[in-house]
């Protein structure tokens, strides 16, 4: 009795992960992470960072809600401005990664 060939296996290969396209952003476009984390970190309470960043509706919130709880809810900025620090995935108002995340040219 004999068996029916089966096709060799083929292994499979793990998919290409395409890295994202490199842009080039206009001098001054993007914006720094230590200040917006400095920032945050000092005077959060305020949502300066968050204006820094253009996100004005974040910082206005921002300012709204420590008001409301009496400055507790600075710690929100507190947080916030360590979070822009140890990250690598932050981005401005217009989605634009922080200054020290994108590689210089010719990287």
């Amino acid at each position: 009795m004999s068996h029916p060939q089966q096709p060799p296996m083929m292994q499979q290969q793990p998919p290409m992960q395409q890295q994202p396209p490199m842009q080039n952003y206009p001098p001054g476009a993007l914006k720094s992470k230590v200040v917006a984390g400095i920032l945050g970190i000092l005077i959060g309470s305020l949502g300066i960072h968050n204006f820094y960043l253009g996100k004005p509706g974040r910082a206005l919130l921002q300012i709204v809600v420590t008001f409301i709880t009496l400055g507790f809810g600075g710690l929100w900025g507190f947080i916030e401005g360590i979070m822009i620090l140890v990250s690598s995935d932050w981005t401005d108002g217009q989605g634009r990664p922080m200054k020290e995340d994108v590689p210089p040219p010719g990287y």
